[in-house]
């Protein structure tokens, strides 16, 4: 399923922003086959579309296959979804063997230079939804009881800002990001280097980070982000 495909009836922004998050919600299988999507009204004002563009962009997903409508019952995902998508948490072979060849210091290094590039899109394209995922992200990794489950919605919220820059590259870079925050080592060196007073420290971060987002402040966004990666960055490996 490309952005490509699913462009071709999609012209303004609100239905774009649309097409995508059900796409990304499809593919990683938060909508699985048989659930049950918002109605026509709740997209149109989530996403800022009119009425007629929300029904475009469903009935181009409609037409691939992906979703069934039913009169009276409501808009369903396809139970051949199964079929016709494959899972973004089952990460290629390619994908695993360059996360196998990533040290973690190498992932730092890239993050830095990639995530603060994320804010100008995020600015401009987050929606209302975008947002209300990372406020789940925030909320589960602050409840979090273990590093483990800390550290996977810590990786959570920093997909969800690539999925809020609504660009196919950026996802797929964090993909791969947490593909490599899966293995070992940087598991070990997170363990070894969060301290209770360094979670909170992550935690006071994440938020500021979000509200700067909320409020359209890129620069304070941006700034807010790389102090964040910097200070993990120095915390793991003892150096700026």
């Amino acid at each position: 399923m490309s952005d490509k495909t699913l462009g071709k009836a999609v012209r303004a922004d609100g239905a774009r922003s649309l097409a995508r998050y059900l796409q990304q919600q499809i593919e990683s299988g938060s909508f699985p086959a048989g659930h049950r999507l918002p109605t026509e009204r709740e997209l149109s004002e989530r996403f800022a579309a009119s009425r007629g563009a929300v029904r475009r962009v469903l009935g181009n997903f409609k037409q691939l296959g992906l979703i069934t409508q039913v009169v009276g019952s409501g808009t369903f995902v396809s139970e051949r979804v199964g079929e016709l998508v494959v899972p973004r948490d089952e990460p290629p072979t390619e994908a695993r063997s360059v996360a196998i060849q990533t040290s973690p210091a190498q992932l730092m290094e890239a993050r830095l230079l990639i995530e603060p590039q994320m804010v100008a899109l995020i600015v401009r394209y987050a929606t209302a939804s975008d947002f209300e995922r990372m406020d789940e992200c925030i909320v589960r990794s602050e409840a979090a009881t273990a590093i483990e489950e800390f550290e996977h919605w810590d990786g959570a919220l920093h997909q969800a800002f690539a999925e809020a820059t609504h660009n196919s590259f950026f996802l797929r870079i964090l993909e791969l990001t947490n593909v490599v925050r899966e293995e070992g080592e940087w598991g070990r060196l997170k363990r070894v280097s969060l301290t209770p007073e360094r979670r909170k420290r992550y935690e006071m971060q994440h938020r500021a980070i979000v509200a700067a987002l909320r409020d359209r402040d890129e620069d304070t966004a941006r700034a807010l982000l790389e102090e964040h990666l910097r200070e993990v960055q120095k915390n793991l490996f003892g150096r700026d």
